[in-house]
């Protein structure tokens, strides 16, 4: 797999200390990890590579540099002086990370520790889950600046809290808490700052401890199930079921149930 952490990243911290999740800091706590071109494009490279190999790893957390922000969204002040042809060049590059982090071929889960604005929250509603600080805040403010969200924000938050209430949100640009966040099925879990990454990290090593391609399979089959209806959701349901019958690790997890052992797996 290509080396994720040796990739020389300027705004992208890389630990892959535990051998099986990589921790992704968005590293510009100087401006609250706000998206500059440089950070869209080093987000979309990282998730390109795992696209294309994520080796051993079997779960990706992305988090914020510092205890005051997870992203405040789109750099305002690099974007201040650009042409409309400059604006919609970078622009091209965060549509070009989204659909990476979403494509992502393992799960990926938003460890949100502070302000998530703009085009953070937008980033984060693209993992596949979300826990966060209990000083979190959220909002996605774009109609204040004349303009709409743009990274796929109108789509996921619309899934995560319903046609009606997203609506309302981006309306209105209203800030909101991460109380709210979860009582509208935004976040999954509220823990307190200090303890944040260490719970996510247990989350993604739980993961880490099924099968691989169990998880990519129900990964794609719960996103499946988002955007279509029940009969098209099951048949491709039955698909993905049907792909991991004739896999070494189905023998192997099985096997190892019978034999009252912890699996072995390889992706295979």
């Amino acid at each position: 797999m290509a080396d994720i952490a040796a990739t020389p990243f300027e705004t992208l911290l890389i630990d892959v200390s535990q051998p099986q999740v990589a921790i992704v800091t968005l590293n510009r706590p100087e401006v609250r990890n706000a998206l500059n071109t440089a950070m869209m494009t080093e987000l979309r490279d990282l998730f390109q590579q795992l696209y294309v190999d994520a080796g051993e790893l079997r779960a990706v957390v992305v988090t914020g540099a510092g205890d005051k922000a997870f992203c405040a969204g789109g750099d305002l002040k690099q974007r201040n002086t650009m042409t409309d042809q400059e604006w919609q060049q970078q622009h091209a590059i965060l549509e070009q990370a989204i659909e990476a982090i979403l494509a992502c071929p393992i799960p990926v889960i938003a460890a949100v520790n502070g302000d998530c604005m703009g085009g953070g929250l937008e980033v984060a509603l693209c993992c596949d889950f979300i826990y966060a600080a209990d000083n979190a805040r959220f909002a996605l403010p774009e109609g204040k600046l004349g303009i709409m969200p743009g990274g796929c924000g109108t789509q996921n938050l619309t899934r995560a809290v319903g046609e009606r209430r997203a609506k309302e949100l981006i309306m209105t640009g209203r800030l909101f808490d991460a109380i709210r966040a979860h009582e509208w099925q935004l976040v999954n879990e509220i823990v307190e700052l200090a303890g944040l990454l260490d719970a996510v990290v247990a989350v993604a090593e739980e993961i880490s401890q099924l099968g691989p391609l169990s998880v990519a399979q129900i990964k794609k089959s719960v996103s499946v199930a988002a955007q279509t209806d029940l009969k098209t959701g099951y048949a491709f349901e039955l698909a993905a079921y049907n792909r991991l019958i004739p896999t070494r690790d189905r023998l192997e997890g099985v096997a190892a149930f019978n034999e009252k052992r912890k699996p072995q797996f390889t992706g295979r």
